[in-house]
Formats: C-alpha cells, structure tokens, sequence
C-alpha cells in the first residue's frame, strides 16, 4: 500500500500557472500515476496519466497542451505543472496510484486502488 499527499493548489488568476505535487509515503516504481479532479456536482474526471516509467503520459483533451504529468520515482513524487489556467479548471485535484501492471493508462477513477485527500485549484477568470 501506499499514502498519497497532494499539495500545491491555491487560489490563481485565468491565465496563470501552478504546480501540484503527489508526495509518497512509499515506493511508486510499481504504480501507474494520475491525476483527476472533481468539482462541485461533477464526477471526478481524469485530467492526466502516466506509465511507471514515466513515459506514454496520457491526458484529457481539456488540459492538453496545458499540463503537464511527469513523476521522479527516487522523490516518491508525481507532480501536475498547470499552465494557461482557465476558470473551468477549478476543481479539487486528486492523485491516484494504480498497481494493476498493464500499457494502457486507464481514465476511469474505479481502476485505481489509492487516493490522496486532494487540494483545492482555484482559478478566477
């Protein structure tokens, strides 16, 4: 098992960026990381993925060319850089691990087996 903590989200003007870090409290090399977020009456959406590797990151087509996943297993951390923020990505940020061994990053919150408490973006337009 593993503990997931976010941290880097805050209160950001449209058009600014942030970054997110997914701390662990353990190894993550066995994990497929990623990031989703939910906001108010909404489901939790996947916003990003990425391999155990580090390579094939897959995203949402509403933050490509926006975010940016990327992970650094020996700092056990995954991290979210947000640019060009819009007011549709407030939300509050989740990171997930998933231990199944597979190519495909999945993008249904149900394949993952771990979750962090979240932190809250806000984006003011």
């Amino acid at each position: 098992q593993v503990q997931l903590v976010e941290s880097g989200g805050g209160l950001v003007q449209a058009g600014a960026s942030l970054r997110l870090s997914c701390a662990a409290s353990g190894r993550i090399s066995d994990y497929t990381m990623a990031w989703f977020r939910q906001a108010p009456g909404k489901e939790r959406d996947f916003v990003a993925g990425i391999s155990r590797s580090g390579s094939s990151p897959d995203y949402a087509d509403s933050v490509k060319g926006r975010f940016t996943i990327s992970r650094d297993n020996a700092k056990k951390t995954v991290y979210l850089q947000m640019n060009s923020l819009k007011a549709e990505d407030t939300a509050v940020y989740y990171c997930a691990a998933m231990l199944l061994y597979i190519m495909r990053i999945p993008k249904a919150s149900d394949e993952y087996d771990y979750w962090g408490q979240g932190t809250q973006v806000t984006v003011s337009s």
